[in-house]
């Protein structure tokens, strides 16, 4: 080969190398998951309507546990909770605006003496907690339909005085993966509708991460156990109020080592993707 054969290939050689390298460097950066814009909520709520399916109805519904974290914490605020739930329910199952009626949902409860109390509040009630389907968020035909009814329902909360929030629900015990994917679906649809998300998704990995043998699921490894479920209204509970479940009287019959842990699980969580802001007064 000759010497000017020679050159050209190195100056081709180089050519192409600093091509490559140029092209690698004006690549774009891997997107990061979004943060949260919505840290707390402006004020604390008294009164909730949980929307979803039978991730919030399982052991006796999520909301009475949140309500007994909120006694156990000795809370002498009133808080009530009323949970409207369809099996296997999407966002676009619900007719959200059907849940503000008058004289309807939430009108009434009953006491620890099981008489009947009629509501007479102004405002009916002051944050809509609503989750998807387990899956539907991060599917492929379901997702544009999570993110259309995020913003529509968001839209019908808000026009009856109530604040949305987003129930970031967790991976199947078989299926990790998921975890970053609903949480990035849920972050997003937060952001984008200015909403607080409760990041029990997130709480769920976190806990099978430091304590892989205690089970939060049923034997369908998507549905939560006790543990589960205690886990999830723990760090709803911290989520809404911005305050610490650790130390919590209200165990939920579980053991007090393993009580301990999720309270714990749950607040770790809730600090690292919320902040430590809390709820207004």
């Amino acid at each position: 080969m000759s010497l000017t054969h020679a050159a050209r290939g190195l100056a081709l050689g180089a050519a192409l190398l600093f091509g490559a390298t140029a092209a690698h460097a004006q690549a774009p950066a891997q997107a990061q998951p979004p943060r949260p814009a919505v840290q707390a909520l402006d004020e604390r709520p008294a009164s909730a309507i949980f929307i979803g399916n039978s991730f919030f109805y399982y052991n006796n519904s999520m909301h009475g546990h949140l309500r007994s974290l909120i006694t156990g914490a000795g809370e002498q605020r009133p808080f009530s909770g009323v949970s409207v739930t369809i099996s296997g329910s999407g966002f676009e199952w619900h007719d959200v605006e059907s849940y503000f009626r008058p004289n309807a949902v939430g009108s009434y409860t009953f006491d620890v003496d099981n008489n009947i109390v009629f509501n007479n509040r102004a405002r009916l009630f002051d944050i809509a907690v609503m989750m998807d389907c387990s899956q539907c968020p991060i599917h492929p035909r379901l997702g544009p339909v999570f993110t259309d009814f995020a913003k529509r329902h968001s839209e019908t909360v808000r026009r009856h005085g109530a604040k949305p929030v987003f129930f970031m629900s967790w991976a199947y015990a078989d299926k990790p993966e998921m975890t970053e994917q609903l949480a990035e679906a849920y972050t997003r649809a937060g952001n984008e509708n200015n909403a607080l998300v409760i990041p029990a998704g997130l709480a769920f990995a976190r806990s099978v991460r430091d304590r892989p043998n205690l089970n939060l699921y049923v034997a369908d490894k998507r549905h939560p156990s006790l543990a589960g479920t205690y886990l999830a209204a723990a760090t709803t509970y911290a989520a809404l109020f911005g305050n610490s479940p650790e130390g919590n009287r209200y165990t939920a019959g579980l053991d007090a080592e393993t009580a301990a842990f999720l309270q714990t699980v749950a607040w770790q969580t809730v600090r690292d993707y919320l902040g430590t802001r809390r709820a207004g007064n």
